[in-house]
C-alpha cells in the first residue's frame, strides 16, 4: 500500500506492507533511528512519537493508519545547534544514563508541557508512567522536565 506521511516537516511516500508498524516505517523506511523499539507491546514508551501533535506509541499503530498525518520524531524537535528545552534539561539535569528511553521520555514530556506548562512532580511522574527507564530511578528525569518547563516559561515571558 502507498503511504504518505509528513515526518518532521517533510513529506514521504512509500509502498509498505499493510502490517508494517509505524515504528518500523520510521526506522527502516526513513532511517530515523532515534525512535527506539523496546518492547513491541506498548509497555515501555521507547517508541513514542507525536502523531498530529499527540504523543503515541508508534509500536501500536500501523504505518497505513498514519497516512496523511503529521509525525514528529525526536529528530524533529530540536537540532544539535538548537536543542529543545527538554533536550537541554536532560543534559543539564543528568536525566539519562544509557539513553535508550530518552527519546520516548522527551516526546512524552513534550506533550505534557504543551498541555501543562508548569507541572508538579506528581503530574510529571503520572504522565511518564507509560515510559520505562531501567537506569535512572526517574529523579533526574523529573528534574529535567522541571528544568525544561522553567526554561520554556522564561522563553515565553521573554517573547511577550
Amino acid at each position: 500500500m502507498n503511504v504518505t506521511v509528513n515526518v518532521n516537516g517533510k513529506s514521504y511516500t512509500r509502498d509498505v506492507e499493510p502490517r508494517t508498524l509505524l515504528v518500523h516505517f520510521i526506522r527502516e523506511e526513513l532511517a530515523l533511528t532515534g525512535t527506539h523499539v523496546g518492547c513491541d507491546t506498548s509497555q515501555c514508551g521507547a517508541c513514542t512519537v507525536h502523531l498530529n501533535g499527540d504523543a503515541v506509541k508508534s509500536c501500536t499503530l500501523l504505518a497505513v493508519q498514519a497516512d496523511g498525518m503529521d509525525v514528529t520524531t525526536i529528530e524533529g524537535i530540536g537540532t544539535v545547534a538548537d536543542l529543545h528545552p527538554l533536550q537541554t534539561g536532560f543534559w543539564e539535569e543528568h536525566g539519562l544514563q544509557c539513553g535508550f528511553c530518552t527519546p520516548g521520555m522527551i516526546m512524552s514530556s513534550a506533550e505534557l508541557l504543551k498541555h501543562t506548562p508548569n507541572p508538579t512532580e506528581d503530574q510529571i511522574r503520572h504522565h511518564l508512567e507509560g515510559n520505562y527507564c531501567r537506569c535512572t530511578g526517574y529523579h533526574n528525569i523529573v528534574r529535567a522536565v522541571q528544568h525544561a518547563a522553567s526554561a520554556m516559561q522564561g522563553n515565553a515571558a521573554a517573547d511577550d
